[in-house]
């Protein structure tokens, strides 16, 4: 996808680097896709000290979220709001709900998500939510807590229903890899309504690898085969597609559109 892919421009979303990530490495192949800014989402206070960490090396490149994952909601929000008031955090979060997996308790997941969404509103920054099958308790909390302005449901993976709810909220939806599997297709009927003004699109890597590379290990060169799904599905160009993700994240995160 390189020849085609690498004359436009691409902002991951939403993505991970672990400890034993070639982080220059996967910088470097991902550009030659044309893939060059990344989001690096904090999901508990070590790996947003991390993203942090790594926005100060790569400032051109690498914008750090922070926040606590719902998987890691018994632990409480130790230290996010300090490292918030330092500055240099683009939002806060990945937090919400994650009932799948019930990793902490329901009664922790929403203390902390409450916490996070003042922690939002606090600092003026936007809101990255995860939510699995947690939809009517993620909602209800946005509406008792006033949704920030600015709120993305992060690797988006409700159908059309879901995605109604989140839009007439003002949120914003981002696609992942999931968008190209077999059985995604009330995904892909969401994404079909949902404004191009409110699409962001992510790798969730190491996670979700899309196809045609599934079985690899997801990195954010991948992404532009995110795009051309979602470009094929709402039967548009890829390049509009790409400048409507550009524009969106960058105003989004309040990003320098150099």
């Amino acid at each position: 996808m390189s020849a085609l892919s690498s004359e436009l421009k691409w902002v991951d979303n939403h993505c991970h680097f672990e400890e034993s990530d070639e982080v220059s490495l996967d910088l470097q192949e991902a550009a030659i896709e044309g893939v060059e800014k990344f989001i690096v989402v904090g999901t508990d206070l070590e790996t947003s000290l991390k993203a942090k960490e790594l926005s100060q090396i790569f400032p051109e490149k690498i914008f750090a979220t922070a926040g606590i994952h719902p998987h890691e909601a018994i632990h409480g929000t130790h230290g996010i709001e300090a490292l918030l008031s330092e500055g240099q955090i683009v939002a806060v979060g990945e937090c919400g709900f994650d009932f799948y997996y019930d990793h902490s308790p329901h009664e922790e997941q929403e203390k902390v998500f409450r916490e996070q969404i003042t922690y939002a509103h606090k600092f003026d920054l936007p809101l990255v939510i995860h939510t699995r099958e947690a939809w009517n308790e993620t909602f209800k909390v946005l509406d008792e807590m006033e949704m920030p302005s600015k709120t993305v449901f992060h690797c988006f993976t409700g159908g059309p229903y879901e995605a109604e709810l989140a839009l007439q909220r003002g949120a914003y939806l981002s696609f992942s890899g999931i968008v190209t599997f077999k059985n995604a297709d009330p995904l892909r009927e969401a994404l079909r309504m949902t404004p191009i003004e409110r699409i962001m699109i992510e790798t969730d890597s190491p996670y979700l690898t899309p196809e045609p590379n599934r079985g690899k290990r997801n990195r954010p060169k991948f992404l532009p085969y995110i795009g051309g799904r979602i470009a094929e599905e709402l039967d548009t160009e890829l390049k509009t597609i790409s400048d409507a993700a550009w524009s969106n994240t960058h105003r989004f995160y309040a990003l320098d559109r150099k």
